[in-house]
């Protein structure tokens, strides 16, 4: 399956006043009607708007006006079918590599003659579905390495995995077994593409589904990089499914064995969001041991008790 451009409608919103917080609001609330990809832009007077994307076949005008019209500020938006030849090229011209140190390089398959890294990343750029550049993909990997030791051997899930870069830094870092999820059929397309074209068909798994397909208690590390009211919804599910701490687990390789708590990365939401996650994450057994903050975006790690 790959992405049918005509089937496709672009909407242009332009909040009241320009704001983070503003965005943020208009992006959760559009994930759920469900418009599954979002870029920032400038009009032709140069002021900032926001652009969401939706199948066509998904695209409700009278629901998209009640939705806004909810706000606490206004926004005004404009609705156009996008012009198939402009999707992928107007993209893919400002899809640069990404370099994470000296440890990791996304790259695209036209980008020739890169500095190899430890970890290379091979992505075929799909519009918003997660190619490394935003803070928080970025904030992601970084912790990933920080907690290297986690991954391997481990059983790695990926949610809301998007082209399923995070799920094949896993896999590249040494997880035994790494599954994508993600509830947006295209997305998941995409990560299952990009997971042949890294060759690691044998080692992740891609889905289509939500965190009512993790299992109870068999994940070592889960990584979610979702919208705040996503996570706040799916934490319970999230901290069931982590090995406790105690636990003794014999990895894959029979190299060492572990008894600490799996560990669960977030991120996707505003700094401002954090302090409700940790709240709610500690009352589910999760511990915080690390943060990350970047251009008013955070990125929190927990440890299951």
């Amino acid at each position: 399956m790959t992405i049918n451009t005509q089937d496709y409608i672009e909407v242009t919103l332009k909040p009241q006043e320009w704001s983070e917080d503003a965005v943020g609001i208009i992006e959760a609330e559009l994930s759920d009607l469900p418009y599954n990809s979002f870029m920032e832009d400038n009009d032709a007077d140069g002021r900032p708007v926001l652009k969401a994307y939706v199948q066509k076949s998904e695209y409700d005008a009278r629901m998209l006006k009640t939705v806004l019209s909810g706000l606490p500020f206004r926004v005004s938006y404009s609705a156009a079918m996008v012009v198939p030849e402009n999707w992928n090229a107007e993209w893919e011209s400002h899809f640069e590599p990404i370099h994470i140190g000296k440890l990791v390089t996304v790259r695209a398959p036209y980008h020739k003659g890169l500095k190899r890294s430890r970890f290379n990343i091979t992505i075929e750029p799909k519009m918003a579905f997660g190619t490394g550049h935003h803070q928080t993909t970025c904030m992601m990997m970084e912790s990933m390495l920080e907690h290297e030791s986690c991954f391997r051997a481990a059983k790695v899930t990926d949610l809301g995995c998007g082209t399923a870069v995070l799920a094949i830094l896993a896999a590249k870092m040494g997880a035994a077994e790494t599954t994508g999820i993600d509830i947006d059929a295209v997305a998941a397309q995409s990560g299952y593409d990009n997971v042949a074209l890294n060759r690691l068909r044998k080692r992740i798994s891609i889905c289509c589904g939500d965190a009512s397909l993790l299992q109870t208690e068999s994940n070592d590390v889960l990584l979610a990089n979702i919208h705040r009211n996503i996570i706040l919804q799916d934490l319970a599910t999230y901290a069931q499914s982590l090995r406790r701490s105690g636990m003794r687990y014999a990895n894959v390789d029979k190299r060492e064995s572990r008894s600490d708590g799996g560990l669960l990365m977030v991120s996707g939401f505003y700094e401002s969001d954090a302090p409700d996650i940790i709240d709610a994450a500690s009352a589910h057994g999760l511990r915080l041991i690390g943060r990350k903050e970047r251009e008013g975006w955070a990125c929190l790690i927990f440890r299951r008790l």
